[in-house]
């Protein structure tokens, strides 16, 4: 022992958990010093602090305070999901307010399951030292350590909170006694006995408006554009905050131009950790290394292709991109979703990858099998688009199950489009997919502003003339003529007319002309040169019934009878809307059929309202079966003025 100048000095140095280390100095002034075998200290009460700026998951955390509440004997309850979707943090949320119910231990450990795993002796020789830090567990074989970590825990009442586990085999035999409960947060979803399994998502738009703003105040009005390029990921919005917070020369309408490519966006994220300085954050890059890692070669290479999909999707797409059998495809998505890699709502029965893991899958191939999955995925949702149209030509029903079809693919047939508009000269194969995509047009018709049409035909203009095919490059000029038409830029749409009509001629194309000649026909009714269009009809309708086009024989009647209309031979107009009407009902064109709206307004201009009211009606049946909310506006417009 030595003297100390102060005796009324008291200190203590120790390591909480551990063996105790350096000295006591006592009342007397008497310096004890101390080996580390000497004493020895219990730590029972281990929970972290949760982040101060955590906001949100009310909805979660209550499902997982029940899941406590309603138990009896011992509660097991696991927080699944991607790695930086925040499930550490959520958990201490919960423990902490559970600690009142477990107030003889709350016990924390990371189970290093995206690294070197901790194995289940491992962890329980921890929780034993965690109550008896003098226990000798070196003669203990697997059998009496469990029995040991049993009794440890028996009678009391604690909580063991498992960090970042790896698989069933390192949790389930550390079932606790029926006073403990045990919460558990992992990638990896697995069965253990017992276990209640919640999966956690990305934060609302609210919520992650939210966790920005406590971050970051001064974003304010950048808030949900920055939020939704961060695609609600919570340590991903920590960074981005945390960089805007200790930058504050930033702009913010810099930054966020960073996000808007897919390529630097995840570059943006792992410069914003650095010159945040973040290190109490995890590396979004690394995180997700992690998980693509632990995955065996070939899953690998199935899982990056996912990258090409912009939205959720159904196994038939999985199918198309993997180039694989329905089993196998099936087999590796339901190994995506364990892993942490991919979600799946049983609702909509579709998959769907998280935006920034898109990125990342993305970054991972090489331009080649980039190359090859984006023709698999063009080429699927080329044949997607193509049933969806035919369903609406069919008619009826169909009518509306080919818009559902087509509104639920709508972002993949978009992109498939673009992409194949935007590298057709790389080979013929996606010049024919670009082309094909343009020849359908009752979906895109209903669905698209003429502008964005526009795009779409002269992107197979170009394609139908860099493949020689003349027909196909006439077809694409018919289909702008009548575009413009809509647009009212009338001279235009007769030029392309025009062209149309001297390519179908000189290449014999009989159904290029008809449509050519309806077209121009159509662009003179607009100009108000009645006469001058009622020959392109009486043409367009001649080779219509020449060739059995029945569609465009029924679209050809009804453009003359509009053109009577308008010459004031109601009668005639009449004769001609019902000719059309029966084929359109024939051949299922709800398009054509809609002409029934016609009839009425002809028998309103012959003084016959009451005689109108049945077309008018009939015609609003058909603009909704179309989904054609802007026509159906019109018809209950022209029905209240009939009233």
């Amino acid at each position: 022992m030595t003297k100390n100048s102060s005796s009324e000095s008291k200190q203590v140095s120790i390591q909480v958990g551990g063996n105790v280390s350096g000295s006591i100095i006592v009342g007397d002034g008497n310096v004890i010093n101390l080996a580390p075998e000497h004493i020895k200290l219990r730590s029972l009460h281990q929970l972290p602090q949760p982040p101060a700026d955590f906001t949100g998951r009310e909805t979660i955390i209550e499902e997982l305070l029940k899941d406590f509440d309603a138990h009896q004997g011992a509660v097991i309850s696991s927080l699944t999901g991607m790695g930086g979707i925040g499930k550490t943090s959520l958990g201490l949320v919960v423990a902490h307010r559970l600690k009142e119910k477990y107030p003889d231990a709350q016990i924390f450990l990371d189970l290093k399951g995206t690294t070197e795993p901790l194995s289940a002796v491992d962890i329980a020789g921890y929780v034993i030292r965690s109550f008896e830090p003098k226990a000798d567990l070196r003669t203990l074989d697997e059998t009496n350590l469990r029995a040991m970590y049993q009794s440890v825990l028996h009678g009391r009442k604690a909580l063991l909170f498992f960090d970042n586990a790896k698989s069933a085999e390192q949790i389930a035999p550390l079932t606790p006694p029926d006073s403990c409960a045990m919460l558990v947060t992992s990638r990896w979803t697995f069965p253990v006995a017992g276990l209640t399994a919640h999966k956690v998502g990305v934060l609302t738009e609210t919520e992650a408006v939210e966790l920005l703003l406590e971050v970051c105040p001064r974003i304010g009005e950048h808030t949900n554009e920055l939020a939704q390029a961060c695609a609600y990921l919570p340590l991903a919005l920590r960074i981005a905050g945390s960089y805007l917070q200790v930058n504050d020369d930033v702009s913010f309408e810099k930054y966020l131009l960073q996000f808007h490519d897919r390529k630097g966006r995840l570059a943006a994220l792992k410069e914003s950790r650095t010159g945040a300085e973040l290190t109490t954050e995890p590396d979004l890059l690394a995180t997700f290394e992690l998980s693509y890692q632990h995955l065996a070669a070939e899953d690998r290479q199935r899982w990056r292709r996912l990258g090409v999909f912009p939205a959720s999707f159904d196994a038939g797409g999985a199918r198309a991109v993997f180039e694989l059998g329905e089993n196998e495809a099936i087999r590796s998505l339901r190994l995506f979703r364990r892993y942490g890699l991919l979600d799946y709502d049983e609702t909509s029965s579709r998959y769907l990858l998280h935006d920034l893991l898109a990125d990342y899958a993305l970054a991972q191939m090489e331009e080649g099998e980039k190359y090859q999955a984006r023709i698999h995925h063009a080429s699927y949702y080329l044949q997607i688009y193509q049933a969806a149209d035919q369903l609406c030509k069919e008619g009826g029903d169909r009518i509306l199950m080919g818009l559902r079809l087509f509104d639920m693919e709508w972002e993949h047939i978009r992109i498939a489009q673009q992409w194949a508009a935007e590298n057709y000269l790389a080979s013929k194969e996606i010049a024919g997919i670009c082309s094909e995509f343009a020849k359908r047009t009752y979906c895109i018709s209903l669905r698209l502003h003429p502008r964005e049409l526009i795009l779409w035909h002269e992107a197979a203009l170009l394609v139908n003339r860099f493949l020689g095919d003349r027909s196909a490059e006439s077809g694409s000029l018919a289909r702008l003529g009548d575009t413009y038409v809509n647009l009212g830029e009338v001279k235009k749409a007769i030029t392309f007319c025009e062209q149309a009509l001297d390519i179908a001629s000189e290449v014999g194309d009989r159904r290029g002309e008809a449509d050519a000649l309806r077209g121009l026909g159509t662009a003179y009714y607009v100009l108000g040169e009645i006469l001058k269009a009622i020959p392109f009809f009486e043409q367009a309708l001649e080779i219509a019934r020449e060739v059995g086009d029945r569609s465009g024989e029924g679209s050809a009647l009804a453009k003359l009878g509009n053109a009577y209309t308008n010459l004031g031979q109601l009668h005639r107009a009449i004769d001609l809307y019902e000719q059309a009407l029966i084929v359109a009902r024939e051949v299922g064109d709800k398009r054509t059929e809609s002409v029934i709206d016609s009839i009425g307004v002809a028998y309103l201009k012959l003084g016959q309202a009451r005689k109108s009211i049945p077309f008018f009606e009939q015609a609003l049946e058909v603009a909704r079966e179309l989904g054609d909310k802007r026509t159906e506006g019109i018809w209950l417009g022209d029905l209240g003025g009939i009233y």
